[in-house]
């Protein structure tokens, strides 16, 4: 239990030590990351200072309900508002309108927005609304690719124009048109001006766009945005020119609000024309049933159909009632005529027997009287007498007469009934026919009926047509007019100095992040106790700038303890026998070229030689031999080659000494490159050489070359006592040490230990804990630059 908790403390320790590494490896750096934020500061200072102020403008408006409305089509459009899904949509599609390229061009166009006006203020051009001269181009839009701009002075005389490819130009004031000096514009001064010398050296810049482009753009920088559960829309602009800015908002405010009234009076005069051509079609109809209906009235003989069938039933009922009279007179004066054509002479006829014609009833009358005067005579006289005869004549003749009179009375009421009955027939067809009549006249009046109705509303539709064109309604309801914020939306110095030093600190951050992030190379003890932890670390060696090796015997500065720690821990490991009084091996390699072995191996010889050791240094780095560039001596002289290739039979006469005056350091160098080194280290004659050199020195440090670039260090590997593995700081990578970890897994090095070189050259100061703490109060102190030390 309490072995488990040791080892949890271990590991909060060791977590705890890694954050502070962590932030160690930064701070560090702190004289970077002041400098980075003083510099942003001042970045962000100049930035204040000359950089464009930008103002927010808003305005804000509502669409008003009735605006999407038309007479024709209200009733259809106030069902569809009711869902507020449509309404939703509704204002989606007006916002739609107002950044339509249509209705921005027009903006463009009425304030001529293609044309930018800036003026000159502490080195920076600011952009303005009013200048004191006016602008107005004269080249065709599609010739203009890119902006032009122009440099405008205001002289005595007239304007200085500057062009872009350096070419300068004098307008005079009274001069109208500007083409003759090959100037794509007119210019002219504003009325407002009066004085020109109020604008002396004062320099202006004008930007001359396509319309297309400035429309886009300006799309481009409109904003609009609803408020929640409102109706009410949000026009943003950004800009320098708080005026310029009110001036496109409110223009677009205008320019929508008299879209959205010419739509609707469109469909109002739209309306007017389809009800003027209705009109024209509905009058010549009218008129077509009218005249069919007269011309059906006349052919019909028909005025109105109710009075016109009483009438017609009259005279029926008439003409039966004045044929049934004449055929009862027919009747009558067929038997008067058969009495008097059957009755016996002189015989009394009879009256008064309903016949209509008053003469025949008269000589009737006539012919009886005269036979009952006859009969009465009769009785008196004779039959030859002559008042008789002639009265029988009389009667005889009146007797003619009345027959006469009724066949002529017979043939009139013939005739009469003839045509009783003709008006009775066309009495009775002309009444039958009144049905037929009375439905080809109702069509006629309902097609009539239903044409004037029409003709009726359209004249209602017209009027009110008339009326919505004349008082059309606002489409808007201008909350607020274009209004710019006093304040200027950018820069804000409480924004642009927290993010400068935000990024003072963040840039440098990120720098060494990225280079510690994808450092892969050895920096500190810790990594290489992590990779590998079976093979000791046995010494730490700070980086040294200028001093690379011992000075002299009594040199007590950190480098000479430093390596006195090093031969201290490595007489530590070796731990020799009492009875053992030969020398000990000592190699020194690395894995490539580079990593310090060479020096490092010269000082620990050196090391041990301070503190009386008999000391061989030998140069075994064959191939790529260094040693003798810390010692200013020869490199061709006779060394350990030609000992190996038996050139010279004894090592001693061609030893160097290392310290003055110190008889316990000697050096052998490599001597001559050979071209068999692989050889010469497998002979005998590599052994015999160890055998003696033990003999007679307590320490043999060879420099061996690198082994993970040849095989000699690795075919004479098994005569060392122990070998030291450079691994430099900041230098050596960590796919190296799983190189170094298989040979010492492998057994082809003895006794592997790393020896830190170099420690503090990256991460400064880092490992010199300790170092030089009472050792350098002798030695003069050496002053360094602060970014050095940092």
């Amino acid at each position: 239990m309490n072995e488990k908790t040791y080892v949890l403390d271990f590991e909060e320790d060791k977590e705890s030590y890694d954050i502070k590494e962590a932030i160690a490896k930064y701070v560090r750096f702190w004289p970077w990351f002041l400098g980075m934020v003083l510099l942003f500061c001042a970045i962000a200072f100049a930035y204040m200072k000359y950089a464009p102020v930008i103002y927010k403008t808003e305005a804000k408006i509502k669409i008003l309900e009735d605006a999407m409305k038309t007479s024709v089509v209200k009733d259809v459009i106030s069902i569809a508002s009711a869902n507020p899904n449509n309404r939703l949509l509704d204002i989606q599609n007006q916002i739609k309108v107002i950044q339509s390229y249509r209705l921005l061009h027009n903006v463009v166009d009425e304030l001529h927005l293609d044309i930018e006006y800036q003026k000159l203020n502490n080195l920076l051009y600011t952009q303005i609304w009013e200048p004191p001269f006016t602008v107005r181009k004269n080249i065709s839009e599609d010739k203009i690719i890119e902006p032009l701009k122009y440099e405008v002075k205001l002289t005595e005389t007239g304007f200085d124009i500057l062009d872009e490819e350096g070419t300068q130009y004098n307008v005079p004031y009274v001069e109208a048109n500007t083409s003759v000096y090959y100037l794509p514009f007119q210019i002219e001064l504003a009325e407002s001006i009066t004085n020109v010398k109020n604008y002396k050296g004062d320099t202006f810049k004008v930007i001359i766009d396509s319309k297309r482009k400035t429309t886009l753009k300006l799309a481009k920088k409109l904003t609009i945005t609803t408020e929640a559960n409102s109706e009410v829309l949000n026009l943003t602009l950004l800009g320098e020119s708080k005026q310029r800015s009110e001036q496109v908002l409110n223009s677009i405010i205008n320019n929508f609000n008299q879209d959205g009234i010419l739509d609707r009076q469109l469909v109002s005069r739209r309306t007017l024309e389809v009800i003027e051509k209705r009109f024209v079609y509905l009058s010549q109809e009218l008129d077509s049933i009218e005249a069919g209906k007269q011309n059906l009235k006349q052919k019909q003989n028909i005025s109105f159909i109710q009075s016109d069938a009483g009438a017609n039933l009259q005279r029926k009922t008439e003409a039966e009632s004045e044929a049934l009279k004449l055929e009862t007179q027919v009747s009558l004066s067929n038997l008067l005529k058969k009495t008097v054509a059957n009755e016996a002479e002189y015989n009394l006829l009879p009256a008064d027997i309903g016949l209509a014609n008053s003469g025949l009833n008269a000589m009737v009358t006539n012919y009886n009287n005269m036979a009952r005067e006859r009969q009465k005579l009769i009785t008196s006289v004779g039959s030859n007498h002559p008042t008789l005869v002639k009265l029988s004549k009389q009667l005889e003749l009146s007797k003619l007469n009345i027959l006469s009179s009724v066949n002529n009375y017979e043939a009139q009421l013939a005739l009469s009934l003839r045509k009783t009955n003709q008006e009775k027939n066309s009495a009775g067809y002309r009444f039958s026919r009144l049905p037929e009549t009375e439905r080809m006249l109702r069509s006629i009046e309902r097609q009539q009926s239903i044409k004037e109705n029409l003709y009726l509303l359209l004249l209602q539709k017209r009027e009110e047509a008339t009326i919505d064109y004349a008082s059309t309604a606002p489409t808007i309801k201008v909350i607020e007019y274009g209004l710019t914020n006093m304040d200027p939306l950018w820069p804000k110095p409480t924004v642009v100095f927290p993010v400068s030093i935000l990024l003072g600190l963040l840039l440098p951050f990120l720098v060494f992040y990225i280079r510690f992030s994808t450092d892969n190379n050895i920096h500190d003890r810790s990594e290489i106790e992590q990779l590998n932890p079976e093979i000791p670390v046995v010494a730490e060696i700070p980086f040294f700038e200028k001093d690379k090796k011992f000075i002299d015997v009594n040199d007590r500065s950190v480098l000479a303890e430093s390596f006195r720690i090093l031969g201290a821990n490595v007489t530590h490991l070796l731990s020799p026998e009492e009875n053992d009084e030969t020398g000990k091996v000592i190699f020194v390699t690395s894995a490539i070229k580079g990593e310090g072995k060479t020096l490092l191996a010269l000082n620990l010889s050196l090391a041990y030689a301070s503190i009386g050791k008999r000391v061989l240094l030998v140069g075994g780095d064959l191939r790529n031999p260094t040693l003798h560039t810390y010692l200013g001596l020869d490199k061709n002289s006779q060394g350990f080659a030609d000992y190996l290739a038996g050139k010279i039979n004894e090592y001693d006469p061609h030893t160097f000494e290392g310290f003055k005056a110190n008889p316990d350091h000697k050096i052998f160098l490599s001597g001559a490159v050979p071209s068999n080194v692989p050889v010469l280290l497998s002979g005998k004659n590599f052994e015999q050489f160890l055998e003696e050199a033990k003999k007679e020195y307590d320490y043999v440090i060879m420099d061996t070359a690198p082994t993970m670039l040849v095989t000699d260090t690795l075919l004479i590997a098994k005569h060392a006592d122990i070998t030291l593995f450079a691994v430099r700081a900041g230098v050596t990578d960590k796919n190296v040490m799983k190189f170094s970890k298989e040979l010492n897994k492998s057994k082809k090095v003895k006794n592997m230990v790393y020896v830190m070189n170099a420690v503090g050259q990256v991460h400064a100061g880092k490992l010199n804990y300790g170092y030089g703490y009472g050792y350098e109060m002798d030695q003069p102190e050496k002053s360094k630059k602060w970014f050095k030390k940092a």
